[in-house]
């Protein structure tokens, strides 16, 4: 997003958790629908900003496999899916 004589705010999703649900500001969630971590590549050129949105894979089983290790089921399921489920 291009702020009007602003900088450009680039939100590539999370790079640890995927998906939760967050009562700030009222009950909602965030559901990326991939287990991917996320970067944003951004790129300045003459005629304006390009940006690349870049998933990466990387052991989300084991990342899951540790959330539950650690009793925190909802996160695991959210680390393998990316999907947060309403509760």
């Amino acid at each position: 997003m291009q702020l009007p004589g602003g900088p450009l705010v680039v939100n590539p999703g999370s790079v640890g958790l995927q998906a939760y649900d967050d009562d700030h500001g009222g009950l909602h969630w965030i559901r990326n629908g991939s287990p991917h971590a996320r970067y944003a590549l951004c790129e300045r050129s003459g005629s304006g900003w390009s940006v690349a949105l870049i998933a990466v894979a990387y052991d989300w089983e084991q990342a899951a496999a540790q959330a539950r290790r650690n009793g925190a089921y909802d996160w695991a399921l959210w680390l393998q899916s990316g999907w947060a489920a309403a509760t």
